[in-house]
């Protein structure tokens, strides 16, 4: 049982538990004590209710309970219809005040043996970003006293002029070893959960994708007792040449309004702590500085422990890769970001389309995994659609030649568990290829 509820019954337990000092003398405390109970029953049927829709393992375990309610509530009847009665004597109405005050008492002992978990929600949207929540699940799911619940939520295209256009939900494209639970299954706000984790920062702030509000930062941090952000993304470290700034990464709703953001690194920890004091105002560093915590990222957890085990890919990727002797080809991991498709516009197209052509003559010894940004297509319809056709026929074209691997799959990290070396873009899968200790190439638009 969650806190909450527990905390709930626990109060009206101890105003039965009061009243029953004076219960044989006054009969409106007979029937508030009825009522009492009759909530406390109701409590347990509507949260075993609640758990039934999410599978949670306390499900169905409160029938004892609100038997022995139910006989206390009859008891109380009784007393009360002894105050009407004048031929009831005082020793009938003793006996059924002792009769009351044991079946209370079991009452309280059943209450008090209930387990008291704590309950624990991710609300990722989109599955590829996953492996940004993904070890911190695991953890809690070993938990004995946790319960935890991935709830994937839906999210939407939006159109250049800001409004939602068509929904996408990814529940069914997670890892098939993480149960998922249907949000709309779970109730946020009856059922409280003790910590949320969240990976999107944006609330209605991002130009290409939202989710829905209910599930912006803002309004969801009101059903629960800690929100707690995760970027679904790793930055370069200060030092390393970086593209656009770190302000539009840092300054953003779920930094705001989480109550604790973790961050890849101590040194990140600083520049989030000093990016969100310049924008906001030097007296509020004491603020940041509490709330930001350079833990490190989950991402990182998910890529070593690919790279340290055999992954399991795709068949057609495995003919690919793997010459007839048995040999591996080299693979380049070909990533292409949607900040430099923003930034370089047509010169972007033109080279990747040479890069497409470049690898397709030379597949003897080296095959190319090609994954463009998962919000490509999205980002292109609704920021720079005088390129998105032309953009949709290289991949096209790409696709029925069929010499390289195209991954539009939901997993960045067995992309990079399988690279030899990484040519591309300036971006987050940069940070990962070095964690990973895998060569990195940044392209140049410029050169073809």
């Amino acid at each position: 049982m969650r806190k909450q509820i527990k905390n709930d019954i626990d109060n009206l337990i101890a105003l039965m538990d009061e009243a029953h000092k004076e219960i044989g003398v006054c009969e409106e405390l007979s029937v508030e004590c009825q009522n009492c109970a009759i909530t406390i029953g109701t409590t347990f049927e509507n949260d075993e209710e609640e758990d039934k829709k999410i599978n949670c393992p306390c499900a169905g375990s409160y029938g004892h309970i609100v038997s022995k309610l139910e006989q206390y509530c009859e008891l109380m009847y009784q007393l009360h219809e002894t105050f009407f009665d004048e031929n009831t004597s005082q020793d009938v109405a003793n006996a059924i005040i002792n009769e009351i005050k044991t079946v209370f008492g079991d009452i309280k002992e059943m209450i008090d043996h209930i387990e008291v978990r704590k309950e624990v929600v991710f609300l990722p949207y989109n599955a590829s970003m996953w492996d940004s929540l993904e070890s911190v699940y695991l953890r809690y799911k070993a938990e004995p006293d946790y319960d935890a619940y991935v709830i994937p939520i839906p999210y939407y295209d939006k159109t250049p002029e800001g409004k939602f256009a068509n929904m996408h939900y990814e529940g069914d494209r997670f890892p098939c070893d993480i149960p998922i639970t249907d949000y709309n299954a779970y109730n946020l706000e009856l059922r409280h959960p003790d910590i949320i984790y969240i990976h999107n920062p944006y609330d209605g702030t991002n130009y290409v994708t939202s989710v829905h509000p209910f599930f912006y930062s803002k309004n969801i941090k009101k059903f629960t007792d800690k929100l707690v952000y995760i970027p679904y993304f790793v930055l370069d470290e200060p030092g390393y040449p970086y593209e656009g700034g770190y302000e539009n990464f840092v300054v953003v709703p779920a930094v705001i309004h989480a109550d604790t953001v973790i961050v890849q690194s101590e040194m990140m920890r600083q520049v989030y702590i000093n990016t969100m004091t310049k924008e906001v105002g030097e007296n509020s560093r004491g603020i940041w500085e509490r709330k930001i915590l350079g833990l490190g990222s989950p991402k990182f957890d998910r890529v070593k422990r690919l790279r340290d085990n055999p992954v399991d890919m795709p068949e057609d990727w495995k003919q690919k890769i793997y010459k007839a002797d048995g040999s591996k080809k080299k693979v380049i991991l070909y990533n292409t970001s949607v900040v430099a498709m923003l930034k370089y516009r047509q010169s972007m197209i033109d080279k990747i389309h040479s890069v497409l052509e470049f690898f397709k003559s030379n597949t003897d010894n080296v095959v190319l995994l090609w994954r463009p940004h998962p919000l490509m297509k999205q980002t292109l319809a609704s920021m720079r659609p005088e390129l998105l056709d032309e953009y949709l026929d290289i991949v096209s074209r790409y696709q029925e030649a069929d010499y390289g691997i195209y991954d539009t799959t939901s997993d960045i990290d067995r992309a990079i568990a399988i690279a030899d070396a990484y040519y591309g873009d300036a971006s987050s899968v940069v940070a990962l290829c070095q964690h990973a200790g895998i060569p990195v190439m940044i392209q140049n638009t410029d050169i073809l």
